[in-house]
Order: C-alpha cells, then sequence, then structure tokens
C-alpha cells in the first residue's frame, strides 16, 4: 500500500458515507445506565477536531489530504454516538479527564509518537466496538457500533503502514526498545480503560480480563505489520 492507495480508500469511503442513510434515530435506542457513561465517554474521545495530527502530517500532500479525510471519520463516528446517545435520550459531556490526558500524551512530541499513541486508541476501540455491537440485542446500538467498528478495521492497517516507514530507520536494538516502551503503555491504558469501563463492559458480556487479553492480542497483530 501506497498513501496514494490509502487516498483512493478514504476517498471511496467518504462516497460511500454520502449515499448511505444514516441510521434511524427516530426508533430510539435502550442504553442501560452503565452503558450509557460508557457511550459518552467514547463519544468525548471522537470529537477531536485532529489539528494537531493534521500539522504534523504536513509536507507530504496526498498523506496530509488521507489524515484529513480520516480525522472527517472519527469525527462522524463522534456524531453518530452524539446521535446513538439522543436517540436514548441520554445527553453528551464535554469532557472526561481519560480523553483530557490522551490528547497531552499524543501532542508531546511529533508525528511518529502521536500515531503510535493513537494506534492504541484504536486497537482498544476495535475491541470495544465489537463488544457494543454484539452485547446489547437494541437494533440501533448494533448498527451504530458495526459501522463505526467497520472503520476502526481500516484505521488500524493505515496507521500501521505510516508508522512502518517512520520505524525504517530506526536500528534493531532502538526499535525492540521503543516497541517494548510501546507495550507497556498499551497495557497500561487498556487496563485503566477496563477499570473505567468495567461495568459497561460486564453488561455487554466481556469481562476485564476477557478486554485487557483481547486488545493485546489485537496489538500485537498491528505490531506484526511493522516487521
Amino acid at each position: 500500500m501506497t498513501h496514494a492507495h490509502w487516498l483512493h480508500d478514504f476517498e471511496a469511503e467518504a462516497e460511500r458515507r454520502r449515499q448511505r442513510e444514516d441510521p434511524p434515530w427516530d426508533r430510539g435506542a435502550k442504553l442501560h445506565p452503565d452503558v450509557a457513561k460508557s457511550v459518552q465517554r467514547f463519544q468525548v474521545g471522537e470529537a477531536g477536531d485532529g489539528a494537531n495530527l493534521i500539522a504534523k502530517a504536513a509536507g507530504d500532500d496526498t498523506y496530509l489530504a488521507a489524515v484529513r479525510l480520516f480525522v472527517a471519520e472519527e469525527q462522524n463516528h463522534a456524531r453518530m454516538l452524539a446521535g446513538l446517545l439522543a436517540a436514548a435520550r441520554v445527553p453528551t459531556i464535554g469532557k472526561h479527564w481519560s480523553d483530557t490526558v490522551f490528547v497531552k500524551l499524543r501532542r508531546a512530541l511529533g508525528l511518529r509518537l502521536e500515531l503510535m499513541v493513537l494506534l492504541i486508541a484504536e486497537v482498544v476501540a476495535l475491541r470495544y466496538y465489537r463488544a457494543l455491537r454484539d452485547g446489547t440485542g437494541d437494533p440501533l446500538v448494533t448498527q451504530v457500533a458495526a459501522r463505526i467498528l467497520a472503520d476502526e478495521e481500516r484505521h488500524v492497517p493505515f496507521h500501521c503502514h505510516r508508522l512502518g516507514i517512520a520505524f525504517r530507520e530506526l536500528g534493531q536494538p532502538a526499535r525492540a526498545a521503543l516497541f517494548g516502551a510501546w507495550r507497556v503503555l498499551l497495557l497500561g491504558v487498556t487496563i485503566t480503560v477496563a477499570a473505567d469501563h468495567g461495568a459497561a463492559l460486564g453488561r455487554l458480556g466481556v469481562g476485564r480480563r476477557e478486554f485487557v487479553a483481547d486488545v493485546l492480542t489485537a496489538f500485537d497483530a498491528a505490531l506484526a505489520r511493522l516487521q
């Protein structure tokens, strides 16, 4: 894959999204209070403007265009989660401490670190939205989660492609050390998410340990793309 291939992929998805009808918000949705609180927090995390990532992607016009479309997909996720909450008569929230910490960490250094932290968020999202899709039995929740999950499944290889380019300049010892620290950070983030969203995950039929184990497996699969 090249940046041009990814740009074409995002453009094709944007066109499909324009032609596809929104989920039927007026049918309403049922969300257990624990799940509703969890969705509120994820909605905040999806709602960023992506300005910092876009600024760091400058210099390669094709990659920059793909990043802009990636950000648009994430913002669409925030819009759909807000629609889902509204259908369940649950308000959105303005901020959550976990998103604040994550954003500060992503913005700390350059593009490579931002993408490394972002990839952690993406593999966590893979497992979360799969649980949300499969765990409520509500048709609207299932549809919204499935749409978001399909996007996240494309986002992981997109970020892996760019990270693979960024890691080429590193020797094997440096890469091994960086990957080790990355895995430690992932583990800390995943345990925090499992604890913070544990009640919701339980309602969705996923235990905390299962959630952590599944995210680690997904992360290892992503790392395999970088070898």
